[in-house]
């Protein structure tokens, strides 16, 4: 389903406890996978309790770089208005960490 250019890296972390989400899952993950040639982010998940949220994370995501944070955060900051917006922030963070640091970026 992926190219041999991809790879698989997942970042986790807390969502606020009245969220559905804690209830279910505990943590916050978000899963990226990511084509190593160009950055480009080729699928997401997230663990989330309705689809239409994965769809939403789809859209802001997608066709978007690992390495370009600001952009990414920017518009989560402006579109995504869920209970868990800062754990979908800080998971994006973690994951592209590890990212970076697979790849020897910055």
């Amino acid at each position: 389903m992926y190219s041999e250019h991809t790879c698989y890296v997942v970042g986790e972390s807390k969502s606020p406890g009245n969220n559905a989400i804690t209830k279910k899952y505990e943590s916050f993950f978000a899963g990226f996978v990511v084509d190593t040639t160009n950055h480009e982010i080729v699928d997401v998940e997230c663990t989330a309790m309705m689809d239409i949220t994965v769809y939403f994370v789809h859209s802001l995501f997608i066709g978007k770089k690992m390495t370009d944070e600001e952009s990414i955060e920017q518009a989560i900051r402006e579109r995504y208005f869920g209970s868990s917006q800062k754990a979908l922030i800080a998971a994006f963070k973690q994951a592209q960490l590890k990212y970076c640091d697979i790849m020897n970026i910055g």
